[in-house]
């Protein structure tokens, strides 16, 4: 137990990992002030738009840590931005931070709503995200968010996405008519995919989601020779015969070292606005369960959403993440809950010191 001053403050909270890098607050510049005004502690704390998804949580660990070094304290963090520029990285040369990769053993569980949903979620939360469509044969991030038109070619011969608001987005939806099927072997299939990813100006991101095809072919395998992947998320619904590919689609990202983030279950309950009442239409737990089994994380469940399903239909689905916050929030937590997840990841193998912060 120490007397609450400022060098008491700085050590209770400098070693804590920061959330992005896993390295030591203290050596990066991020604990920006500290003020001390009898029992009173106030901490300026630097975090990057790739952490805020979880500032609040990273601000009310340091305010705990605090408490704890001095009993009887108070303590209030203020989190303010803190600029750190994204490596290179990969053969595609990316200026990304995390690559996330969302899959699922077949069609049909709601992989590309939740990929366009866990983009929208974490843009809403600060994040600088990028939306790439690597579903070639059935493309439908542009239906879900309301998004034509063709990608237009710059100067220095590169493709300029189309853009929802602010977040980059590319698909194969925007280089083929709707009635248009895409009938690739597997060369021109990994061509797209490397030509999306590295000849894309997707500018400076803190995620690039990736919305992947069905099943277990080679997309995968093409990604994880193109760039670090920071890991993956597997979409399933609760019934055993979506765990059964779910599984799959597990062992696919394990074989091709890709981490595995955690599961969602989607379509887990639906609450009907008639009588109150939760129906398990698809069953539930399912996906908790098996993510126990295989020592994966459980991310959380999406129930049946008609206002949502309506609004992808419609290509609303960027409109309805940004307004309705009781609609967004069972996203919000898998959003938090994977951002959460790439911490750990950092604070147990921090990153190396790179270029300063600007």
């Amino acid at each position: 137990m120490s007397e609450l001053s400022i060098e008491t403050v700085r050590a209770a909270i400098e070693s804590h990992p920061d959330p992005e890098t896993g390295r030591p607050m203290g050596k990066t510049g991020q604990i920006v002030e500290v003020t001390v005004d009898g029992k009173n502690a106030h901490i300026k704390l630097g975090l990057s738009s790739h952490s805020a998804a979880i500032a609040d949580e990273v601000a009310a660990m340091l305010e705990s840590k605090v408490v704890a070094a001095s009993p009887g304290a108070n303590a209030k963090v203020e989190v303010v931005p803190h600029h750190r520029i994204a490596p290179r990285s990969g053969q595609a040369g990316l200026k990304i931070k995390s690559v996330i990769l969302v899959g699922s053993g077949k069609g049909g569980v709601g992989k590309s709503t939740v990929a366009a949903s866990l983009a929208l979620s974490l843009q809403q939360f600060g994040s600088r995200v990028g939306l790439m469509d690597a579903d070639v044969y059935g493309p439908s991030v542009p239906q879900l968010l309301g998004l034509e038109g063709r990608p237009a070619i710059t100067e220095a011969k590169r493709i300029e996405p189309i853009r929802c608001g602010d977040m980059p987005v590319m698909s194969m939806g925007f280089l083929v008519e709707r009635d248009q099927a895409v009938i690739w072997r597997g060369p021109m299939l990994h061509g797209s995919i490397n030509q999306f990813l590295g000849e894309t100006e997707w500018g400076e991101l803190d995620y690039l989601i990736i919305d992947m095809p069905p099943g277990t072919g080679d997309v995968a395998l093409t990604l994880s020779q193109a760039v670090p992947i920071a890991g993956s998320v597997v979409v399933c619904t609760p019934q055993e015969v979506a765990l059964l590919d779910a599984i799959k689609a597990i062992s696919m990202f394990r074989k091709v070292n890709i981490p595995i983030l955690g599961m969602v279950e989607n379509m887990s309950g639906f609450l009907c606005p008639d009588n109150g009442k939760t129906y398990d239409i698809f069953g539930r737990g399912g996906a908790r369960a098996k993510a126990e089994e295989l020592d994966v994380p459980f991310l959380g469940g999406l129930p049946i959403d008609i206002g949502l399903r309506i609004a992808g239909d419609e290509g609303r689905l960027a409109e309805v993440m940004a307004n309705d916050e009781q609609a967004r929030a069972p996203m919000d937590k898998i959003a938090r809950a994977v951002v959460r997840n790439l911490a750990s990841k950092a604070a147990a193998a921090p990153a190396k010191p790179s270029l300063p912060t600007l």
